[in-house]
């Protein structure tokens, strides 16, 4: 869900909080010190005290006053102060405010219209929250893959690097040491290849890049490829589990980017 959708959200959650409020404090609007005029049991009376023939009216000429009030003109809710002006008018447009007593029917009006927006106000918080976590949720995937993106855009540059490693380690693993004893400038060499090797190693683990020797460990198809097959008896290692190694196996910040070449133990 966008940002936007929870800010409408929360305006209407905010909207109907305020509605609520204003429908509440009908019951006090004309005389605040007054409220019993308000009671249930006082607008028993109002139909017979509001409605009161004036003099020389017959009840046969009084006119028909409506039992039942909206506070909604169409699909729009009427505020506070025009649903009382509605109510006068109605039901006795001339009594002043201080004596005006509110009908049942208006207070049974207000009271539906009460529960419909308590009901209203419990699913717009359900869904503010429901938007709020949603929101919460794709702010931390973002930002976990802005975080990936910065850990993980070197890989494709690691990976072409590992073939200079590769070669590093077959070079210095090729020559002997009698050979470099017997000849000083190829032990000079094989030690500047040999610094060679530390140094890009060192540059590999200060970005995350590590080596995955697996030997003796068992053979895990998400880390290991499996190259050939090594008999029982020809190692000490159970069956199912990594006897050789033929080439080395990386993983960036513990995410494999190339898979150890392994020989594994025959099964007996």
């Amino acid at each position: 869900m966008s940002l936007s959708n929870v800010v409408h959200s929360a305006r209407l959650f905010s909207q109907c909080v305020a509605t609520l409020t204003e429908r509440r404090m009908l019951l006090t609007v004309c005389n605040p010190s007054a409220s019993s005029h308000f009671s249930f049991s006082a607008a028993a009376q109002s139909e017979t005290e509001n409605q009161k023939p004036e003099a020389g009216e017959s009840k046969d000429n009084k006119e028909t006053k409506p039992t039942s009030f909206s506070l909604k003109d169409g699909n729009v809710r009427l505020r506070s102060a025009d649903f009382l002006k509605k109510v006068k008018e109605a039901v006795g447009g001339d009594v002043p405010d201080e004596e005006f007593i509110i009908p049942r029917s208006a207070f049974d009006a207000l009271a539906t219209e009460y529960d419909t927006l308590i009901e209203e106000c419990a699913s717009f918080k359900d869904k503010y929250t429901r938007a709020l976590a949603d929101t919460e949720n794709v702010r931390r995937r973002g930002q976990k893959q802005v975080e990936d993106a910065k850990l993980f855009a070197i890989q494709g540059f690691c990976k072409d690097l590992l073939e200079v490693a590769d070669i590093l380690d077959l070079a210095v693993g090729s020559m002997k040491k009698e050979e470099m004893d017997a000849n000083p400038q190829m032990k000079s060499l094989h030690e500047g290849v040999d610094m060679t090797r530390t140094v890009l190693e060192k540059v590999f683990a200060k970005h995350g890049l590590k080596k995955m020797s697996p030997i003796g460990e068992k053979f895990d198809p998400n880390l290991h490829e499996a190259v050939f097959q090594v008999p029982k008896d020809q190692t000490e290692y159970e069956p199912g589990c990594v006897a050789q190694v033929m080439t080395i196996g990386y993983a960036l910040q513990g995410r494999p980017i190339r898979a150890a070449k392994v020989g594994v133990v025959a099964s007996a």
